[in-house]
Parts: C-alpha cells; sequence; structure tokens
C-alpha cells in the first residue's frame, strides 16, 4: 500500500554551516569588536546559544543568524525563540534558541483531523514524531501532500519514505 512520512526535520549540516558563517561575520564586523558576542551550537544541533552585553546586541545576533539560515535554505520556523534573554553576570546576557526536531503531538492531532476531515481516501497515523500517511493510489498521496502544505502553515513540514 502506499505511503509516506510527514516530519520536521531540519538539515543539521546546513544549520551547522550557518551557525560557523554567523560567527564568523560577528568576529570580523566592527560594531562587535571588545565584546562578549558569539554564536554557539549546542550538543547534537538541538540549541543554539546567543552571547552578548545587552538585548540590543542579541537581537543584531539575531539577525545576522536568521539571515544566514535564510540564505542556506532553513526555514526559520524551525527556531523556537521563545526563551526569555538572561542575564548571566556584569552585562553579559544570553539567549538559548531551540532547533524544533520531530512532530509534537498537538501537530501531529492537528495533521491527523487535517487528513480525517479531508474527503480523500488516505489514513494518518501518529507513530512516535512522525505522522504515517497510508492510502490506495498514488494521486491520493499527492492531494495529501498538497492539502497538508496549504492548511499546516505554522510547522514547516516535510514528506519523505514514498512509497508504492
Amino acid at each position: 500500500m502506499p505511503s509516506f512520512d510527514a516530519v520536521l526535520e531540519p538539515s543539521q549540516v546546513e544549520i551547522r554551516n550557518a551557525v560557523d558563517q554567523s560567527a564568523k561575520e560577528i568576529g570580523t564586523r566592527f560594531d562587535f569588536k571588545g565584546t562578549s558576542a558569539k554564536v554557539e551550537l549546542g550538543d547534537k544541533g538541538k540549541e543554539i546559544t546567543i552571547w552578548g552585553d545587552s538585548d540590543f546586541q542579541i537581537e543584531q545576533i539575531t539577525d545576522i543568524l536568521l539571515a544566514k539560515l535564510t540564505k542556506r535554505q532553513v526555514d526559520i520556523r524551525f527556531l523556537d525563540r521563545s526563551a526569555k534573554v538572561e542575564k548571566i553576570g556584569g552585562d553579559k546576557v544570553k539567549q538559548v534558541v531551540a532547533v524544533k526536531s520531530g512532530i509534537d503531538s498537538d501537530t501531529a492531532r492537528k495533521i491527523q483531523q487535517t487528513i480525517k476531515g479531508s474527503k480523500l481516501k488516505v489514513q494518518a497515523a501518529i507513530q512516535g514524531d512522525t505522522v504515517r500517511i497510508t492510502g490506495g493510489k498514488r494521486d491520493d498521496l499527492q492531494a495529501a501532500i498538497a492539502l497538508l502544505r496549504g492548511e499546516i502553515k505554522d510547522a514547516p513540514l516535510t514528506f519523505n519514505n514514498f512509497r508504492d
């Protein structure tokens, strides 16, 4: 039976490259000379830590990082920037930005409800952090992909493991 998986999976190589390019640009920019401005990729690529001297500097570094990610075709919706800027002593601050990977249960349920609500002859099953969608015909699966791309705007879904 034909099927595919809907996943939320960023390219770790491109994220690492974007962070490295951002760090290089921060090191060469005149307005960051003599400051504690830097950006680092955490263990296993699950988080990016931004260091700076002020909230304004954190915003500048974030803008540089987002520009580098966009240039490397990494969707910025993979980043969860909801964490607060923390004071870490003196006038230094940091912000930890989480990199989303895997579909959370709310988004998985939303995908499942979208598939059930459509009149397509496909089924959606939540399997851990992926959603497997199966159907009788390849055309139904392609219509399901188009439907999910149109309906689920808050998550940068990718589709893989397409089988006939």
